[in-house]
């Protein structure tokens, strides 16, 4: 049976034009699985390498962070929170190993490295439709809004 995380999707402190959360395939304390299809049509694509449109890497690394980091963090805290949270995001070290295309899925899996005193560090991997892996980082965040046990 497939789990239905709209509670957790609800919670995402994006509008429409900068959410790149899809869906989440799995998620548990120790880690998450969500997806993003970047349209073909996003007005990026136009001026990034025009003649060959890539994503660039920094939306990449922001979808990575909002499913590894935000989507995970709120399914840590769910129970706490007060409110929609608002999230630091405090460094990465990432990778990437190949090009993402105009209107393709983009996957990722992250795990969990730490969490701690509303701290989130996470190893997370990005991959194309294909399987291959696009991007790697480790990510980490702070949780900026109180918690029930902050209050």
């Amino acid at each position: 049976m497939k789990d239905n995380y709209q509670d957790i999707l609800a919670l995402l402190p994006y509008g429409p034009n900068f959410c790149f959360v899809d869906e989440l395939l799995a998620l548990n304390k120790e880690g998450v699985i969500g997806q993003y299809r970047f349209a073909k049509e996003a007005p990026f694509y136009a001026d990034h390498f025009p003649e060959n449109p890539i994503t660039p890497g920094v939306l990449l690394l922001e979808c990575m962070a909002q499913i590894g980091l935000v989507c995970l963090g709120i399914y840590l805290l769910k129970k706490e929170l007060q409110e929609v949270p608002q999230i630091a995001f405090s460094s990465s070290k990432v990778n990437f190993y190949r090009p993402h295309r105009p209107g393709e899925l983009l996957r990722v899996e992250a795990k969990k490295k730490l969490f701690r005193l509303q701290q989130l560090r996470v190893n997370a991997s990005a991959y194309n439709e294909a399987g291959e892996l696009v991007a790697q980082a480790e990510l980490a965040g702070m949780w900026s809004k109180k918690t029930k046990t902050d209050a």
